[in-house]
């Protein structure tokens, strides 16, 4: 087993052990610093991979600007020591068939699809070739997904403090 293998396999249970936590955590701000982990890891993921441009977009926007983002939506909205009810056994046997049901649904799709080994070599990028695919809103642009998907966190974000400030009327 090279290094290059050891690395791997550490930084995907990295993945998978802090995914677990971020779901489970009863603690909403430890979720948050457990998804911190879970993208910092993909990151390093990328990086292996030789994609330096997609780990650094990774780790500015999903783990610096992202979870930042989070975790003041945190302490804005709610008392840090909150903790979550416990799940009940019946959420918990419905949760885990349907886990169970997308990773088997996953994995015969891997297995069953007829992945083409044809190696293609991308053309060297420049910085205006980059830049341009950023602004440009038409063919091969990626400026309208952006503004969308800003758009979609602003809304998500509203919507989370309104609820958040809800009072909670009891009857």
């Amino acid at each position: 087993m090279t290094i290059s293998e050891i690395i791997f396999y550490l930084f995907s249970a990295t993945i998978i052990f802090f995914s677990i936590l971020t779901v489970t955590s009863r603690r909403i701000l430890r979720a948050a610093v457990y998804l911190l982990f879970v993208l910092v890891s993909t990151a390093g993921l990328y990086f292996m991979l030789n994609y330096h441009f997609l780990a650094a977009v990774q780790l500015t926007l999903y783990a610096g600007g992202i979870v930042v983002l989070i975790i003041f939506s945190i302490l804005l909205t709610s008392h840090i020591s909150q903790k979550f009810e416990p799940v009940g056994i019946k959420k918990q046997i419905f949760s885990a068939i349907a886990m169970a049901a997308g990773a088997i649904l996953s994995i015969m799709v891997i297995l069953n699809y007829g992945f083409n080994s044809l190696i293609t070599v991308a053309d060297n990028p420049t910085m205006n070739t980059i830049g341009y695919g950023l602004l440009n809103y038409g063919k091969n642009g990626y400026a309208l997904p952006f503004e969308v998907i800003s758009i979609l966190l602003l809304a998500a974000m509203f919507a989370s403090i309104v609820i958040a400030k809800k009072d909670k009327k009891t009857n």
